[in-house]
């Protein structure tokens, strides 16, 4: 369904970052605020990391369905991944982690599902990283056009018979406590320098989304940013310890990232090339619906678990608040 004003269509892109669970959740708030004022099914295309990942494709895969949103909810509510039974054992092969991932993802979301179902939706990108390329890899279907998986240095290869699982498993699988998705590379026009496919967590290359969302191929006017991350803060522990220093370093880059995007994405908009964007953050209190809700909601675990009544509560109902904030304040002709 287009978004017309004034006389012309609009395309609106949404993008929803890494974070687990609580990001999902954060997301969902997102999409029931969009809801609300009509404009979910306008979206023209989304683009999905990690934890926006499960939201992105569980919603797309069903977006003709009305319950869409409260099936990935009852998902979020009921289910929980437990990482630890994924590492536990000394025989458990390292290698084997990712496709039990993906098999969980397939038994309560997916059902045995290729990326060809996710076409009659928008335009979806699932992200991951390359770790061969060093480059964003990308699987993307949706407004009736083929399915194709690739990065900008191997090109593009069908996909349409790729399970939707282990595209979403690529995406979240957050090292090092799941191996890369190792895909034969011979299948992609100018893979002369790599022998294979090697696919992690798409929140190591950008944990927001936003690459897809500023490709002029995409013709936007709107950009969302869903930001469900975990915010860097302050670290007063000591820094012998090896694990603690690469997490700040992690965590350092990452704040890096999110920060370049968003001079990217308002660079682009002021200077007449790209988009109208309105980029918010888990932790912002701007727009909250109670006061509090933002520390409570950014304290949560980005993790893979069940989320309490209490957490989704407060995660949907601080997601759809703070949409419905910035689009009063930055496009309101949308409301």
């Amino acid at each position: 369904m287009a978004l017309v004003i004034d006389g012309k269509t609009k395309r609106i892109g949404l993008a929803m970052s890494g974070g687990g669970f609580r990001a999902a959740a954060f997301h969902l708030g997102v999409m029931q605020g969009l809801k609300r004022h009509g404009l979910l099914d306008k979206i023209d295309l989304l683009s999905c990391v990690s934890g926006g990942s499960i939201a992105g494709a569980t919603v797309a895969l069903n977006w003709s369905a009305a319950n869409k949103l409260e099936l990935l909810d009852t998902y979020l509510r009921t289910r929980s991944i437990a990482v630890s039974s994924f590492i536990a054992g000394a025989f458990d092969p390292f290698e084997s982690r990712l496709e039990k991932l993906a098999d969980s993802y397939d038994k309560d979301l997916f059902h045995k599902k290729t990326l060809s179902a996710l076409g009659n939706g928008p335009r979806i990108y699932l992200n991951a990283t390359n770790l061969a390329t060093g480059n964003l890899f990308f699987f993307v279907c949706g407004e009736g056009k083929d399915c194709v998986m690739g990065d900008h240095d191997l090109g593009v290869a069908p996909a349409q018979d790729f399970p939707i699982c282990r595209a979403v498993a690529a995406s979240s699988a957050f090292p090092p406590v799941f191996p890369p998705l190792r895909l034969d590379a011979n299948t992609y026009p100018h893979a002369t320098r790599v022998e294979y496919v090697t696919l992690t967590d798409g929140g190591v290359y950008d944990n927001m989304g936003v690459n897809p969302l500023v490709r002029d191929r995409n013709d936007l006017d709107y950009i969302i940013v869903s930001d469900g991350g975990k915010p860097f803060a302050n670290d007063n522990r000591p820094t012998e310890s090896g694990a603690i220093v690469l997490k700040a370093g992690l965590d350092i880059m990452m704040e890096q990232i999110r920060g370049l995007e968003f001079d990217r994405l308002q660079y682009r908009f002021l200077s007449g090339k790209g988009p109208k964007p309105m980029w918010f953050s888990i932790d912002s209190k701007v727009g909250e619906a109670r006061e509090g809700d933002a520390a409570f909601a950014s304290a949560i675990d980005t993790n893979l678990r069940q989320l309490s009544p209490e957490e989704m509560a407060v995660l949907t109902r601080h997601g759809a608040a703070l949409v419905q904030a910035r689009l009063a304040a930055y496009a309101p002709e949308l409301l």
